[in-house]
């Protein structure tokens, strides 16, 4: 019993385990305890945790699905700079910058070191501490931002500048921002700080198309990186705010005040001393301004069409060394501009262009307008206008080499040319006159006789052997200048005249070099050969002397030198010329409108005259006078007249100021000279012209245009007249 009891005893019971509120059974004390001890701050920090990890994945599917939309970092390159085209005068003074940039790339080692430290201060102050990145500054963009409600802006640093300056567009959203944080730390780890500065300094626009520190310093302060002072370069650091509204030129006061704001900053960080920071306050930036015109723009659009015949592609930083000259090139524009913002209205005159070029080719000046801001076309070396009686000489000359000479005698008389009556001004006729007077006169008559005599043919041959390279109409028209030619083929053509003979071709680059010094192009002497016999070089220097002393260009004002040259003015008074030579310099000048409208009778011998003189006087100061290559000819008696009929006396009238001398220009009565037959409605008024019509000088319909082609003449004559009951030599030509 006893036994059984004990058995009993030990006989295991079972016990359900009891639940609690959450319907667990029961478990350890120890394990309610830690439960209990968890505070909140711990609590606070597990969430936090939590969270972090979540967004960390977040920003990374963010950052992984807009680095897929970037190249592979693999195929990552910085972009190549735009090259530069630095163009140099014959001095190795900068007269302008070409390409996209506006200016060389410079190396941070040869830039003053506050230059670099100006950005830095203002713009990145932990930019050598950082990784690309600064997570402080973008905290402190974004909470502005969004206190402000505005964009996502600021908090970029250099490199994120860079970044988005090199990579991405300018817009500012979300996604733009998390590229260039993605770029950004691709640059820190390719490159160094000072390469990721010299970069940006290279790079970053500055306003007024100034892309890069060493064309925004030249733009604004008209001189080179390496030179610029303490206040400029705070100056330049401002304008990374606001490059349009800081520019100096435009905002002096603005841009002083941001100055300000960068020297303090650049105190602050150290980069100055307090001294040197009251030193350039006192004494702030002053923006430079474009004096003049600008024309030697002109010159330097110029230089680029040449240049893209000369070495092909750019793909590197150039210098290229030119024939011009800056002093020239400045008296060249103040005597255009000037005298157009004098007279130009009187005149009826809007334009102008001025060629300047050595007796060898070498361009010394080119001005193709008014004022380069106004209008960018070059009208020296684009604009093809009627050169009027400027061509001429080559008329004389085909007449020289066809065996006359300045004494020989033509008749100046009216003349009739299939129902065409060119005319000389005033409607005054010299009759039998010498070629040296008929030229320096520039009697309209004598000339289309001579075109006549010699063949439109021949002429053109003479033109385009001396320089001219415009297609030229062989009609009769064309002794009195209605093909259209430019200034700078026009002086290229006189070249020949003032050098001796010898054809030339009109230059403007002398060198090409990249920016390391390697030699690309060098230009090496060349000429055509001779083109004028120099026998006849002095004939057609004694003519066009005479212009300059009795003739239409007797206003020309070039004490001390042996000059010569011809005036010239077209149709309607349209285009006035007047190019001039001596042993020195050969120069046109050509002034008109650009719609072809009429000037108020402005003559080749007005306008064009002074301001020739005025700039030719200033280009020979301190050059000892030279005579003229090839001597000037001494003529004897006149030659190939009746000893009966005496030369006719010149006893021009007096003459209103302004006016053309007798045969300068080819209007005469409205409408005698027509244009050349290519222009519309040409044909049909010829067509109205009787095919016998007489040729010599006679009467009869006028306002008819000339015929269209003209055979050449292969045995001159020397004397209109033909034997009794002969046919004369207009009859010959025409088949009258």
């Amino acid at each position: 019993m006893a036994k059984r009891r004990t058995a009993e005893r030990r006989e295991p019971t079972f016990n359900p385990p009891s639940r609690d509120a959450d319907g667990e059974g029961n478990k350890p004390r120890r394990a309610g305890a830690r439960r209990k001890r968890r505070s909140p701050l711990a609590a606070m920090l597990y969430w936090c945790a939590t969270l972090s990890v979540w967004a960390a994945i977040g920003c990374a599917g963010i950052i992984a699905i807009y680095a897929a939309k970037l190249p592979p970092i693999d195929a990552l390159a910085v972009p190549k700079r735009p090259p530069n085209i630095a163009i140099l005068a014959d001095n190795g003074a900068l007269l302008a910058n070409r390409g996209d940039t506006g200016g060389a790339a410079v190396r941070i080692a040869d830039l003053p070191p506050y230059l670099p430290k100006a950005f830095v201060a203002i713009e990145d102050r932990r930019f050598y501490s950082h990784f690309g990145v600064d997570p402080l500054g973008i905290l402190r963009a974004a909470t502005r931002n969004l206190i402000g409600g505005g964009a996502v802006q600021g908090g970029s640093t250099l490199t994120q500048q860079l970044a988005k300056n090199l990579f991405l567009t300018q817009e500012r959203t979300f996604s733009r921002k998390i590229q260039e944080a993605i770029l950004a730390l691709w640059l820190e780890h390719g490159y160094s700080k000072n390469q990721i500065l010299e970069l940006y300094l290279n790079r970053v626009y500055f306003g007024s198309g100034a892309y890069g520190v060493e064309a925004a310093t030249r733009k604004y302060f008209g001189h080179g990186a390496r030179n610029v002072t303490l206040a400029e370069a705070a100056t330049l650091a401002g304008l990374m705010k606001a490059p349009t509204k800081l520019a100096p030129n435009r905002n002096p006061a603005a841009a002083r005040e941001r100055a300000t704001q960068v020297i303090a900053a650049m105190v602050q960080e150290g980069f100055i001393t307090d001294a040197m920071g009251m030193l350039a306050l006192s004494h702030p930036a002053e923006a430079v301004h474009e004096q003049g015109a600008g024309s030697v723009n002109y010159a330097a659009d110029y230089v680029m069409d040449v240049l893209d015949d000369t070495i092909g592609a750019i793909d590197e930083d150039i210098v290229v060394s030119t024939t011009l000259n800056p002093d020239l090139q400045a008296a060249a524009e103040k005597a255009l501009a000037e005298e157009l913002d004098r007279k130009g209205a009187a005149f009826g005159v809007g334009q102008g262009a001025l060629v300047a070029m050595d007796p060898d080719g070498a361009i010394k000046a080119l001005v193709g307008g008014r004022n380069y801001a106004d209008s960018q076309f070059d009208r020296a070396a684009s604009a093809k206008r009627q050169p009027g009686s400027a061509f001429k000489p080559f008329v004389y000359l085909a007449a020289l080499e066809k065996g006359l000479t300045p004494a020989s005698v033509r008749e100046d008389a009216p003349i009739n040319v299939k129902g065409w009556q060119p005319e000389n001004y005033g409607h005054e006729y010299l009759g039998r006159i010498t070629l040296a007077k008929a030229l320096s006169q520039s009697l309209n008559t004598v000339a289309v006789r001579l075109g006549l005599e010699v063949g439109p043919k021949a002429i053109i041959k003479v033109a385009h052997r001396l320089g001219i390279v415009s297609d030229l109409a062989p009609n009769a028209s064309i002794a009195l200048g209605t093909s259209e030619v430019t200034p700078l083929e026009l002086v290229t053509a006189y070249a020949p005249f003032a050098n001796g003979g010898i054809g030339v071709q009109a230059q403007i680059i002398s060198k090409v070099k990249t920016n390391s010094g390697k030699l690309l192009y060098q230009r090496k002497g060349a000429s055509n050969g001779r083109v004028i016999d120099q026998s006849h070089v002095a004939m057609m220097n004694a003519m066009m002397q005479e212009t300059l002393l009795t003739g239409t260009a007797r206003k020309a004002d070039l004490p001390g030198w042996q000059a010569a040259g011809k005036t010239g003015t077209s149709q309607d008074w349209r285009d006035a010329w007047f190019i001039g030579y001596t042993s020195h310099l050969v120069t046109g000048v050509w002034l008109g409108n650009d719609d072809s409208s009429p000037t108020k009778k402005t003559s080749g011998g007005s306008l064009p005259v002074e301001i020739w003189s005025r700039f030719m006087r200033f280009a020979h100061q301190g050059a000892p006078p030279q005579p003229l290559p090839g001597g000037i000819w001494q003529g004897g008696a006149p030659q190939d007249f009746n000893p009966a009929l005496p030369v006719a006396t010149i006893n021009l009238p007096p003459r209103p100021v302004g006016a053309p001398f007798s045969g300068e220009t080819q209007q005469g009565t409205s409408g005698r000279l027509a244009p050349p037959a290519d222009v519309p409605g040409a044909t049909s008024r010829a067509a109205q012209a009787p095919s016998s019509a007489p040729v010599e000088a006679s009467t009869g319909s006028s306002g008819l245009t000339p015929p269209g082609l003209i055979p050449n003449v292969s045995e001159p004559r020397r004397s209109h007249s033909a034997p009794a009951g002969g046919r004369n030599f207009f009859d010959t030509l025409f088949g009258g």
